[in-house]
C-alpha cells in the first residue's frame, strides 16, 4: 500500500514537473538566425546635470557603467545653466562664453569613451526673460530675451567644440533642444515660443556644419511628435531625429521632491505603448524614416521611488525593452547614479533615486538588467519566448538572457510603501532552456542571476535596518554581494545530437543569464 502510494506520488510529480515545464520552454536553435542583435538598449544613459559630472566619484561610476553596461552616449540637464559658468553680460553690456566647466565635463567624457548626447539648456540667467526655475539647482526655464543671443550662443558653442575636437567627432554626437517644453514646470513659454527656441539652436548647428544631427522636442509623455514634423516641415526647419520620455506609472506628472506616492502601471504595454504609437506617428509624417530616440524612460519619474532600488527593477527594465524591440533608436534609461541633486542632496543611503547605482557606487539589481545585456552575442537566434533574447557568437558558442517579469503591487497600495519592505517571491516554476545546433564537445557553461537576494543589495540594506546612511563596513559589504559575478561555473558535455538542456527553477521577477562556451 505504502509502495502504490508512493509510486502514485511520484506519477504525480511527473505530471506536475511536466505541466509546469511546459509553460516556460526556451528552444532555440542556433542555426536559425533571426539577425544582429539590436544593441538600442545600451545606445544612451541619463544623468542629473552637466555640473555633477565635475565630480570624481560620477566620473568613476560612469567610468565603470561603461565598461560593464557599454554605453555608447549620455544625456543630462543643465549645460548651459549658470552652475557651469558659461554665459555674462559686462557692465558694458559686451557678451563673454566661457566654455573651462564643459571642456572638462566633455574631455572626462570622451576618456571614458562615452560621448555627449548633448541637452541644450536650461537658460543662463544672464539672457533669460524671466526668473522662473526649476530643481534645488535652479534650471531657469525661461525664453531668452533676446532668441538673436540665444543662436549666438549655441553657434559659438559648436565652433568651439569643432575647434576642440573635430568636426567628424563631433558629427557623432546628437543635439536635442531643451527638455520636456509641454510641462510648464520646465518651459515658461508656450509651444510656439519652444519652436522658435529649437529653430533658432538648429539653425546655428546647421550653419557650423550641415553634418551635425540636432533634434526635439524632448517632451514628457511621448508628446508633440506629430506636431514638430508638421512644423519643421512647413517651416523648413531642420530636423534629424525626434526625442521624448515616458515612464511607467500612472499618477501625477512631475514630482521633484517625490512627496506623491507613485503607483506603478498594471497596463501591460506602459512604456511600449507609448513608443509604438510614436513609430506610428513618424511612419504617417512627411518625415516616414526619422530616427526616433526616448531620452528618458523608467518605471517612475520621481527620484523617491523604490521600485528603482528593488530587485523587481532588472525584470522591469528587460520586459520593456524586449516589448519597444526595434521601434526606437535608443531608450535612455535615467538615470546611470544617485549623484542626483534635483532635490538636492539626499540623505539617505537608499531613497528611491533614478540610478543603476546608488551615490557610494553600490550597484543595484537594475544595474545588472544592463550589464547581462551588454554580454550578450552579436547574432539573435530566433525564439519564441516572449520573455528572453537567445543569441550566438558565430563559433559556436551561446548565450540566452531569461527572466520573469510579475507585476505584484497590491491593489490601493502606492509603490512608496510597498517596495521598501523585503519582499520575497513566490515560485514560477522551472524554465528549461534548450540548445541544438552545437557542436559535439565540452563547454564551460556558466550562470548569473539578479533577482531577491541574488546581487540584491537593496534587499541586504532592509536586513540591516535600512539606515540612512552607511558605514565604510556597511558600504564595503554591500558592495561585495552586488557584483554580477556568476553563481555557477562548470564544464558540460554536448553529445552527438548537438542538444543541451537545462533546467532553472524560476521565482517571480527572477533574471538569468546562461552562457554555454566551446573548450578549446
Amino acid at each position: 500500500m505504502v509502495l502504490k502510494k508512493a509510486a502514485a506520488l511520484a506519477a504525480l510529480l511527473v505530471l506536475s514537473f511536466a505541466a509546469v515545464a511546459s509553460e516556460r520552454n526556451i528552444d532555440v536553435d542556433l542555426r536559425r538566425v533571426a539577425g544582429p542583435l539590436d544593441r538600442g538598449f545600451n545606445f544612451a544613459v541619463g544623468a542629473g546635470r552637466a555640473n555633477e559630472g565635475l565630480r570624481a566619484d560620477w566620473q568613476a561610476q560612469l567610468a565603470e557603467i561603461r565598461r560593464d553596461a557599454g554605453f555608447r552616449y549620455i544625456r543630462m540637464h543643465g549645460l548651459l545653466s549658470d552652475d557651469m559658468g558659461v554665459y555674462r553680460v559686462d557692465a558694458q553690456g559686451n557678451e563673454h562664453y566661457n566654455f573651462q566647466y564643459i571642456d572638462a565635463l566633455v574631455d572626462n567624457l570622451l576618456q571614458i569613451g562615452i560621448r555627449p548626447f548633448v541637452e541644450l539648456g536650461f537658460m543662463p540667467s544672464a539672457m533669460a526673460s524671466g526668473d522662473k526655475t526649476i530643481f534645488w539647482w535652479r534650471g531657469n526655464v525661461t525664453p531668452p530675451r533676446d532668441y538673436a543671443k540665444w543662436e549666438r550662443l549655441i553657434e559659438a558653442l559648436a565652433r568651439h567644440w569643432t575647434a576642440r575636437y573635430g568636426q567628424a567627432e563631433v558629427a557623432s554626437w546628437y543635439f536635442e533642444v531643451w527638455n520636456e517644453p509641454n510641462l510648464d514646470g520646465f518651459w515658461a513659454g508656450t509651444q510656439a515660443e519652444y519652436f522658435k527656441l529649437y529653430e533658432h539652436a538648429a539653425r546655428a548647428i546647421k550653419r557650423v556644419s550641415p553634418r551635425y544631427q540636432v533634434g526635439g522636442p524632448a517632451t514628457a509623455g511621448a508628446a508633440w511628435i506629430p506636431e514638430m514634423i508638421a512644423h519643421a516641415t512647413a517651416n523648413g526647419v531642420p530636423l534629424d531625429f525626434v526625442s521624448t520620455h515616458t515612464y511607467g506609472v500612472n499618477q501625477g506628472f512631475l514630482d521633484e521632491y517625490g512627496t506623491t506616492g507613485t503607483v506603478l502601471s498594471t497596463d501591460g504595454g506602459a512604456i511600449s505603448a507609448d513608443v509604438h504609437r510614436n513609430r506610428r506617428e513618424i511612419a504617417a509624417s512627411a518625415k516616414p524614416g526619422l530616427p526616433l530616440h526616448y531620452t528618458e524612460w523608467s518605471s517612475s519619474y520621481t527620484p523617491a521611488d523604490p521600485t528603482h532600488d528593488s530587485y523587481h527593477q532588472a525584470a522591469y527594465i528587460l520586459q520593456k525593452l524586449r516589448q519597444v524591440g526595434g521601434a526606437a533608436q535608443s531608450m535612455s534609461y535615467w538615470v546611470f547614479t544617485d549623484i542626483f541633486e534635483e532635490a538636492g542632496p539626499r540623505f539617505e543611503a537608499f531613497h528611491g533615486g533614478f540610478g543603476l547605482m546608488n551615490t557610494q557606487g553600490i550597484k543595484k539589481p537594475a544595474y545588472f538588467a544592463y550589464q547581462f545585456l551588454n554580454a550578450l552575442a552579436p547574432t539573435e537566434l530566433e525564439n519564441g519566448d516572449s520573455q528572453s533574447v537567445a543569441t550566438t557568437d558565430g563559433k559556436g558558442n551561446a548565450r540566452v538572457l531569461l527572466w520573469d517579469y510579475s507585476h505584484t503591487l497590491p491593489a490601493g497600495v502606492n509603490n512608496q510603501q510597498y517596495f521598501i519592505r523585503d519582499l520575497p517571491p513566490a515560485a514560477k516554476g522551472d524554465a528549461r532552456v534548450r540548445l541544438r545546433g552545437l557542436a559535439p564537445g565540452a563547454y564551460t557553461l556558466t550562470l548569473s542571476q539578479v533577482g531577491y537576494r541574488r546581487n540584491d543589495a537593496f534587499t541586504a540594506y532592509i536586513d540591516m535596518g535600512s539606515p540612512r546612511q552607511l558605514t565604510r563596513a556597511q558600504v564595503t559589504s554591500l558592495k561585495a554581494m552586488a557584483t554580477g559575478a556568476p553563481s555557477l561555473r562548470r564544464t558540460v558535455r554536448v553529445g552527438a545530437d548537438g542538444a543541451f538542456d537545462y533546467r532553472l527553477p524560476l521565482r517571480q521577477n527572477d533574471v538569468f543569464l546562461v552562457q554555454l562556451e566551446r573548450r578549446r
